[in-house]
Order: structure tokens, then sequence, then C-alpha cells
């Protein structure tokens, strides 16, 4: 025979609130005692379950002389009620406010970002200067087997200046995305998609320049 399932802290609690309800009467804490069993609730746990309701404002509770009386109407309950209806509708409210403010940020992220000739060609730069580098690196293969020391000479210039410029706009690609991070952390998001689009990956990184021999 299995054993009676107890009330959990939410039944004991309505069971308590229904004692003052019905009664709509004051009581002391030892007479809400020994009407706490009538209703399922053990003497030893009426003390915590009606501080409960008056720590949540669903019980008052007041010292007369020596005596310390709990009282409930139905009426408190509907003044609760509103008072959480009320913190809700700010919360609603304060969100709301917060999701415009961050609509704001969004656009304002997006300004001077517009689809154009320019900004394409700017964000091109980066790896048509890539590309310019790993090209004349290959082309160090083919001045190395006649070994002519001038235009050997001026092709490891000419790597190194692409590849300065390679980093260079790499450096100031890591710069701009650390500003973004810094500034408009409610719109990590958004950067990062923006970022995906136009081709700068987590892949992105300073190139490496082999040691070049004679």
């Amino acid at each position: 025979m299995s054993k009676k399932r107890g009330l959990s802290l939410e039944e004991k609690r309505e069971k308590m609130l229904q004692i003052f309800y019905e009664s709509q009467d004051f009581f002391l804490l030892k007479e809400l005692e020994k009407l706490g069993p009538r209703k399922g609730v053990i003497t030893q746990s009426v003390k915590d379950v009606v501080q409960s309701l008056v720590d949540d404002d669903l019980v008052s509770k007041d010292k007369i002389g020596t005596s310390v009386y709990f009282w409930s109407l139905p009426s408190c309950a509907g003044n609760q009620l509103q008072n959480v209806y009320r913190k809700l509708e700010s919360d609603v409210q304060s969100s709301e406010r917060r999701l415009v403010e961050l609509a704001d940020q969004c656009n304002a992220l997006k300004k001077g970002r517009e689809e154009s000739d320019e900004r394409e060609e700017a964000l091109s730069n980066p790896k048509k200067v890539e590309e310019k580098y790993n090209e004349l690196k290959d082309g160090m293969a083919e001045y190395a087997d006649n070994d002519p020391a001038a235009a050997f000479e001026a092709m490891k210039d000419a790597i190194s200046v692409a590849h300065a410029a390679a980093n260079r706009w790499t450096d100031n690609i890591f710069t701009l995305r650390q500003w973004c991070s810094n500034n408009f952390p409610e719109a990590k998001e958004q950067l990062e998609h923006m970022y995906q689009e136009v081709g700068i990956t987590d892949d992105l990184d300073y190139l490496e320049m082999s040691t070049l021999g004679t």
C-alpha cells in the first residue's frame, strides 16, 4: 500500500489562504497551527508557510500589544496581482525601449557600409595584394634558375612591399573588428554575419614571409 503524498509548498500556501478567506478573521500563530492540520498542513510547517505568504504580501502581519496577528482578505490577493501586473508591464516597456535602442545601434553600424564601387574595391584590396604576393613569390622560381642578381633583388623588394601591404591591410581589419566589438557588443551576431558576407573569416591571419636565399 503506497503512502499518501505530502502537499507541496504551493499547495500548503493555498490551504492556509483558504483558512483566511473562509473566515475573514484575525489569527494568532498558535491558532493557525491548530487550524492548519485540518486543511492537511502539518503543525510544524504552518509557521514557514504563513511567513512565505507574508513575504509575498498575500497575508498581512501586525503586532497588537504583545501579540502578533495575521489576516488576509480576498482583496489582498487582488492587490498583489495588480502589483505583479504593473511590474510585468513595466518590464515589457523597458524591453521594448531596449529593442529600439539596439535597432538604432544596428542602423548606425550600417551607415557608411552601403554597397558601392568604392566599398567593394576597398574590401577586395587585401585579397588582391595577397594574390599579387603569391604571384611574385611563384615567379621567383623562374629568376632563381637564371640567377640574374639585379632582377632577383628587385623581385625580393617587390615581395617585401607586397608582404608588408598585405599584413598592413590585415592589421587594419583586426583593428576595425576590435573597435566594433568594444563599442557595439550588443551587435556581435550582426557584425559576424557582415564579416562573413565580405569574406572576412576566422581563417584570416598575417602572411608569413619565407626566408629568401641567393
